[in-house]
């Protein structure tokens, strides 16, 4: 137990902290400190986090605890929210001893992204500590990786002149004010990056606060889910579009932003980032690139962490009945919602099925929890509700008007109805036989015998009526019988490890043939696909042909590529037919537009003049 401590100030490092007793409890030797604090000799500090926590938290009494040391004074916090629950578990153990693996599992030393060469301080922070507590002191914010600003001062980041790096590993080094630069007058930066890194800054000073074992990669990753939704960027079989996500992440940062951040997305490569956080759960990503995310999704972090998971664009069932007519009215009784994809805007249209007949349906998402009140469109009113309309009509009572507000339908749809039903009953006898009366009866009396039977099944036990009323009443007749249910489609066991290396044989025969063509093709998707006859698997089960999906994304082309490789077959052409290769008719051959031939003229420049170096050469050597 230490005799005393220099307790950690608010959002202190731990590190700081140590260093600060090491200065006031007058020791020469680091390795002197090392052994007071952590009961050996051979600890190496660390800025960022540290280990040998429970030893330190046993010196420091029960003022502490691993956790709470691990929350309020490392940069720990700015990891865990994007962490799996396994390895959050896996670096709390880490940390209470030698550490070992505790960087490898954040990703710090693979994965890291602007990565600080030394020790930053904001001007401002740096001034307040003094005039509060007399000695500046590290802020944990300000040492997160990719933050480059003060989320309180919204002023550039100042780094420190001693590079810890440097000096040796068992030294602690404590900020000297003399040392440090306070001014508050600093270089311009560029206005179209400030905003976004004061905003990035703000985020990251959130997230420090966030209860470390709060949130998981796997609840973060369903909340993302909910706003890519809301910007119609899931499929109606919950995949993401990854092409439009790309495209509208692009737009939202300045050209070299990016770049700037160690963040630019390789759109061909498979594993990219965006693509990684949008998908997969076991890789993680490093928090500055969650926190562009949230800037793209126009979120903080306060905002973001109330969204609840998503359960889908209608969320999870049972879903209400909205029949006025039924006693379930409003009860939750659906358990099933058919999702479809509207074809003009790809947004996705739930069908809901009660078992009293009614069906309706709405487009999705919904955003609200009064949207699954809401009906958008009555595909079928049922049984129960004709019934109650009946009852309601012959009770003679109600006015049109009042019938369709009980129903919760249009005036209209109230008139059409007992059109129908008056059309019917005010036949005359000659054309509405007493015999036609007797099979109804009869029907009905069946159905409330068997009310589980299908239609076939009903066939069956009735066959004459059925077959009279089919003859003679055939609207009637179905609108009293069951609705059709959909039958199920038999579950076909495909191996899909076999099916892909079937297809990426078939493929790569195929490119041979395409690339040899006169005259030349796009290499798509599409045209594979339409040509192979397995467009349809190409488009909906990608993911499950990984060998195939690798080599489609290494030769399809762009318009751009497709252009450049149809102009170097013409310059090959010309090359070889030992005509002059003047560009504007390239061009022309290759009806290419002039913007677009302005764009792609840089690469035919290069290709033609390697093409006749290596011409050159053959002719000098040979």
């Amino acid at each position: 137990m230490l005799p005393f401590f220099t307790d950690p100030y608010p959002d202190e490092l731990i590190y700081s902290a140590i260093a600060r007793y090491h200065f006031y409890s007058g020791n020469i030797d680091y390795k002197d400190t090392l052994e007071e604090v952590f009961q050996s000799r051979s600890v190496i500090p660390s800025v960022e986090i540290g280990s040998h926590f429970s030893i330190l938290a046993e010196q420091l009494v029960s003022n502490y605890s691993v956790e709470s040391l691990l929350a309020k004074h490392t940069i720990y916090p700015y990891y865990a929210s994007f962490l799996s629950k396994q390895r959050q578990k896996e670096l709390l153990q880490d940390v209470q001893v030698d550490g070992k693996g505790l960087y490898t599992r954040l990703g710090i030393v693979a994965g890291s992204i602007c990565r600080k060469n030394g020790l930053f301080y904001c001007p401002e922070c740096a001034t307040n500590d003094i005039e509060q507590h007399g000695e500046p002191y590290f802020h944990r914010e300000h040492q997160l990786q990719g933050i480059d600003f003060c989320a309180h001062h919204e002023l550039k980041l100042m780094k420190y002149p001693i590079d810890f790096s440097k000096q040796s590993r068992i030294e602690f080094i404590r900020f000297d004010k003399k040392l440090m630069n306070l001014s508050m007058i600093q270089e311009v930066e560029l206005k179209e990056f400030i905003a976004i890194q004061i905003a990035l800054a703000k985020m990251a000073y959130q997230l420090l606060q966030v209860p470390i074992h709060q949130f998981s990669r796997e609840s973060i990753n369903l909340k993302y889910r909910v706003l890519l939704r809301e910007r119609n960027l899931i499929t109606t079989s919950n995949r993401i579009r990854q092409k439009e996500l790309y495209k509208a992440f692009q737009s939202k940062f300045p050209k070299g932003f990016l770049d700037e951040y160690e963040s630019a997305i390789n759109v061909n490569d498979e594993y990219n980032w965006l693509k990684v956080i949008t998908r997969n759960l076991k890789r993680h990503v490093h928090p500055f690139r969650h926190l562009l995310i949230l800037y793209f999704l126009e979120q903080d972090l306060e905002s973001f962490l109330q969204i609840e998971a998503d359960t889908g664009p209608f969320g999870s069932g049972p879903w209400p009945c909205l029949n006025k007519a039924a006693n379930h009215y409003k009860e939750f009784v659906i358990h099933e919602v058919n999702v479809t994809r509207d074809f003009k805007s790809n947004a996705p249209i739930g069908t809901f099925e009660c078992s009293c007949g009614f069906i309706y349906a709405r487009k999705g998402p919904d955003r609200l929890s009064e949207d699954k009140y809401r009906i958008g469109r009555t595909k079928a009113y049922g049984d129960v509700w004709k019934a109650k309309l009946r009852e309601l009509a012959v009770d003679g009572t109600y006015s049109i008007r009042a019938l369709a507000r009980m129903l919760g339908v249009d005036s209209k749809t109230v008139k059409g109805h007992l059109a129908s039903v008056e059309k019917i009953e005010k036949l005359p006898d000659k054309v509405f036989p007493p015999m036609l009366h007797m099979y109804r009866k009869q029907l009905l009396k069946g159905m409330q015998q068997y009310p589980s039977y299908s239609r076939t099944q009903i066939r069956q036990c009735l066959p004459k009526e059925y077959i009279y009323l089919y003859r003679n009443d055939k609207e009637w007749l179905f609108e009293q019988l069951p609705i059709i249910q959909a039958k199920e489609k038999p579950k076909s066991i495909v191996n899909w490890d076999v099916r892909d290396r079937e297809y990426l044989s078939k493929i790569k025969q195929l490119y041979k043939e395409l690339i040899e063509l006169e005259k030349p093709v796009r290499i798509t998707i599409s045209i594979i696909g339409k040509r192979l006859g397995i467009l349809s698997n190409l488009e909906k089960h990608l993911d499950k042909l990984p060998q195939t999906e690798k080599y489609l994304n290494k030769i399809t082309e762009s318009i751009q590529q497709f252009q450049i490789r149809r102009c170097c077959k013409i310059i090959d052409r010309m090359l070889l037919e030992q005509e002059p290769v003047l560009l504007w008719k390239v061009q022309r051959i290759g009806a290419v537009k002039s913007h677009h031939f302005h764009e792609i003229k840089p690469y035919l420049e290069e290709y033609l003049r390697t093409k006749q170096e290596v011409k050159s050469y053959e002719q000098t050597t040979g």
